[in-house]
């Protein structure tokens, strides 16, 4: 047992958040912790953490917590991070502080002749900088820094100059690093790309410690835990398995609550009315006097309606003229950025009631390929063609391509449809759970998920036969999403939507397109389908050949660092150090590309034609140096 938890109830201002919760954490836990927003979940961690207290209470519900001695315990708070002026590199090197004035005095002492005291103290010091791993010290940096997309040019940047993000995703590495006993993370993936996710849920896969995971990605929380703990009311229910089994679970929990809601209600009426008629009377007053004492146990003892039937998000889109079925053609097009190809003689053909989803690392082209098919920008060879009776509906990413800042939201819904009454707009508004005062917020003032669900709202207005969706997902909460996810799936026009969120691709999407450097695959099915494709193809990503490599690198030392002579370990730190030079220059470069490929999609520097030249020519040069490298790379690889 790592946590106890018993009794603990917490309030704040009169409101109670926690009630009597209890919890246990054990070696290996991997748990899921869930709940709408304000429901207690931060609050928690907190006093799992030491952070706050639980109140106090009188006898028998005095709050208990007992935790492991010699436990340690790491905790990632949402939006936290590392500060202060060190680099990142000597941040990560901090973590083997011990390890590393260990290894600096051995190699004092490999310079001086080593006899007596000196030859045991050199035994000693070795014997234990082996077993702790010390010669690994620089390949776990490296192997967490570059999976948590820390090139190696940012090493020496000092933490305070980095971005909000890029300090919580440091804590994060920092933390891997440190190994604890009990992980802690609040919303993991909010600053992480596809690729980066991807490696960390398989880096916590194999992770020797227990997992507490607060997250909106439920399939992040699929992939990882082992059972789900939800805050609802101040109460706390532990179930076993992943996300979807606790969402099945919960389901079956939430109609038998329901049922007994509804028949304590019809008791309570019951007794009310027995009550009222009886009182009154001399011959009747005692009996109601006793079923007063029963009615006064039910109200105490209130089950409530469940949440999931109270009023939540109501999302529906629909249309009024079917397209071909033969909806979209396109034919060897290009898709680029001012004069810089991302891809050329680009195809594809989508058919009526497709759910077509379109993944790829960022900078690939995925929105720029959204916009070309929606002529929001141009191709300039092939051709795309659109069926008759198409009508298309977008939404943007970022939401800002049909609002003004400052409009109201209900303005802002006006100005499309003037027609609508306020009444009917308000009624719009509510379905998306914007309500009361948030109607007259400035569209400015609302946050990422508000913004979503205007966007949406209006999208149902619009009565499209083919939605394009780019990132339709972001900044919803759980509930929301699901709300989405499900009015999407019960519509049966056309869906193209670029997506990071792997619940909603595997969920909705019927075929999967994947958009990389110079190439494109399509895949039937959804994203697991997707995944076991790709992997049959042996498509794999460069992370997950270096992890590969990585593992059977360290696996080659640990065997052999006993048995090797002076020269032997000379001969090999130089291979390591060549072949770690060389990882780190692939991973510039690799990360160089990527930055240009970004810095083409800049509007200032794609309609500046000899910055965008320029551009151009470093980014030929740049992945001719980069196989150049790669090819040195896995040769001295195969000599290990």
């Amino acid at each position: 047992m790592l946590i106890n938890l018993e009794n603990i109830s917490k309030s704040y201002a009169g409101e109670q958040v926690l009630n009597n919760v209890s919890l246990t954490i054990e070696k290996n836990d991997r748990i899921g912790l869930v709940g709408i927003n304000g429901c207690g979940k931060s609050t928690l961690l907190r006093i799992i953490t030491d952070e706050t207290f639980p109140d106090t209470q009188p006898e028998p519900f005095v709050p208990q917590i007992h935790r492991s001695k010699n436990s340690r315990i790491g905790f990632l708070a949402q939006n936290s991070g590392l500060s202060g002026d060190s680099t990142v590199i000597d941040e990560m090197r901090a973590v083997f502080s011990e390890l590393l004035i260990i290894a600096k005095r051995l190699d004092e002492l490999r310079e001086s002749e080593i006899s007596g005291e000196l030859a045991e103290e050199y035994s000693k010091k070795t014997a234990f900088f082996e077993a702790n791993d010390g010669y690994l010290i620089d390949v776990k940096i490296d192997k967490i820094l570059r999976g948590m997309g820390y090139t190696p040019e940012t090493h020496s940047r000092v933490i305070s100059s980095l971005s909000g993000g890029e300090r919580t995703r440091l804590a994060l590495a920092k933390m891997l690093l440190e190994e604890p006993e009990l992980l802690i993370l609040d919303e993991p993936t909010n600053h992480l790309d596809f690729d980066t996710v991807l490696w960390l849920e398989n880096y916590l896969k194999d992770y020797k410690g227990a997992l507490l995971v607060v997250s909106h990605d439920r399939y992040f929380l699929d992939k990882l835990v082992t059972s789900v703990c939800e805050i609802e009311r101040g109460v706390l229910r532990r179930f076993k398995g992943n996300y979807t089994s606790f969402v099945a679970q919960k389901k079956v929990l939430v109609e038998h609550q329901l049922k007994e809601h509804e028949a304590q209600n019809e008791e309570i009426a019951k007794l009310k009315d027995y009550i009222a008629r009886n009182m009154v009377r001399a011959s009747t007053s005692n009996m109601a006097k006793s079923r007063a004492k029963q009615l006064e146990k039910l109200e105490a003892q209130r089950i409530h309606k469940p949440l999931t039937h109270e009023k939540s998000a109501k999302i529906a889109f629909q249309y009024d003229r079917e397209p071909p079925k033969e909806l979209l053609t396109v034919k060897n097009i290009d898709i680029k950025v001012g004069n810089c190809l991302l891809s050329e003689d680009f195809s594809l053909r989508v058919r009526r009631g497709e759910k077509l989803a379109i993944v790829g690392a960022n900078g690939t082209g995925k929105s720029t390929l959204l916009k070309i098919l929606l002529g929001k920008l141009p191709h300039s060879k092939g051709y795309k063609e659109w069926g008759e009776n198409v009508k298309t509906s977008y939404f943007e990413q970022t939401n800002t391509d049909i609002f003004d800042d400052t409009d109201t939201v209900i303005n802002a819904v006006h100005k499309l449809h003037p027609l609508m009454t306020e009444l009917q707009v308000r009624t719009l508004l509510g379905g998306v759970r914007l309500t009361g005062d948030d109607v007259y917020k400035k569209v400015g003032e609302l946050s990422g998920g508000e913004r979503a669900k205007l966007r949406m709202a209006i999208m149902s207005l619009e009565r499209g036969n083919v939605l394009i969706l780019d990132e339709p997902t972001n900044h919803l909460d759980i509930t929301t999403r699901d709300v989405l996810e499900t009015a999407l799936e019960s519509y049966s026009g056309t869906i193209i939507f670029v997506s990071h969120d792997r619940y909603l691709l595997n969920r909705l999407a019927t075929r999967v397109l994947e958009i990389g450097r110079g190439f494109s695959n399509s895949y039937k099915g959804g994203f697991e389908e997707f995944l076991n494709s790709r992997a049959k193809r042996n498509i794999t990503t460069p992370d997950s050949k270096n992890n590969v490599t990585s593992k059977n690198q360290d696996a080659s030392r640990e065997n052999k660092n006993s048995h090797r002579s002076k020269e032997q370990r000379v001969a090999e730190t130089q291979r390591r150090v060549r072949v770690k030079k060389l990882e780190h220059e692939i991973e510039r470069l690799e990360s160089l590309i990527s930055d240009l490929q970004k810095d083409m999609e800049n509007p200032e520097i794609f309609s500046d034609h000899e910055l965008l030249q320029e551009k151009c020519e470093l980014l030929e040069n740049t992945k001719t140096q980069l196989s150049e490298f790669t090819d040195e790379w896995l040769e001295l690889s195969e000599e290990a």
